[in-house]
């Protein structure tokens, strides 16, 4: 047999398993904890040790409104990377429109619906821009956990539980499909066959936030090594942008509308 064919049948399995739950009779999961490891492990070393790399994607982010109705903010970007220390990344939706560029020493955050841009210095390499963005300016890349030079250890931190549930289909692309929890979120992700296992779509739950959002990103278009040109991480202001302080362009671009506000902790 096969190990696609293995695998389909423990999606089959899978669903058995469902069915059994619906109609009471009881089914043994069909979950392997060490091959669903072993997968996003083999994923984290195929992304880490890309000297470049670049693709398109689809974002989905839930947001609960004061009157607890759950809707979904989407937003569709791309993202251009060259180890250590380069990284290119824009992102489009209903209420930003925003690129941000880094060149190893300085970073441009670029409000183009604003005709805004900031610039600060934050030398080094990409792991480090990325806890940067996140923890000191809350501007998160794209699938920035998927994008570290060892992203298994990231995303493996308090882990309690990890599912292989088989496999499943993104974009026209068959990929092992895989669950994991942990005593704050949940994460899944699907992972191409085959021997380029990029991730193919990601998807992150909040169990201690009201209405459980999630954030969704899937990903089109893979190619590593990427063939961008070292230029493109070098910023150009093709669009006569003002340049403003960081606060200032903080108060510009937000990702949601003033209607908007996230559920509060449960």
């Amino acid at each position: 047999m096969t190990n696609a064919m293995h695998r389909r049948l423990k999606l089959v399995a899978l669903g058995s398993s469902l069915l059994a739950l619906i109609f009471g009779t009881a089914v043994p999961a069909c979950a392997d904890e060490a091959s669903a490891r072993k997968l996003l492990k083999a994923m984290s070393d195929y992304v880490g040790k890309q000297p470049s790399l670049s693709f398109e994607y689809d974002a989905a982010l839930d947001v609960v409104t004061k009157d607890d109705q759950k809707l979904a903010l989407v937003s569709s970007g791309s993202l251009t990377l060259a180890r250590p220390d380069k990284i290119r990344t824009t992102r489009a939706g209903g209420f930003a429109d925003i690129e941000i560029v880094f060149d190893g020493k300085t970073l441009t955050l670029v409000g183009k619906n604003a005709k805004l841009y900031t610039q600060v210095d934050v030398p080094g390499s990409i792991d480090h821009l990325v806890d940067e963005l996140r923890e000191k300016y809350h501007r998160p890349l794209p699938a920035a956990d998927l994008l570290l030079s060892n992203s298994y250890d990231e995303l493996m931190q308090d882990v309690t539980e990890a599912q292989d549930l088989g496999s499943g289909v993104v974009g026209g692309v068959e990929c092992d499909f895989l669950a994991f929890r942990k005593p704050d979120v949940d994460f899944q992700i699907w992972i191409a066959q085959g021997d380029k296992p990029y991730p193919c779509r990601f998807s992150v739950t909040s169990r201690k936030v009201a209405g459980n959002p999630q954030y969704t990103i899937q990903i089109r278009n893979w190619r590593a090594p990427s063939a961008a040109v070292q230029a493109a991480y070098s910023f150009k202001n093709s669009i006569d942008a003002k340049k403003v302080d960081l606060t200032d362009l903080q108060d510009k671009v937000g990702d949601l509308p003033s209607h908007f506000k996230i559920g509060a902790d449960k």
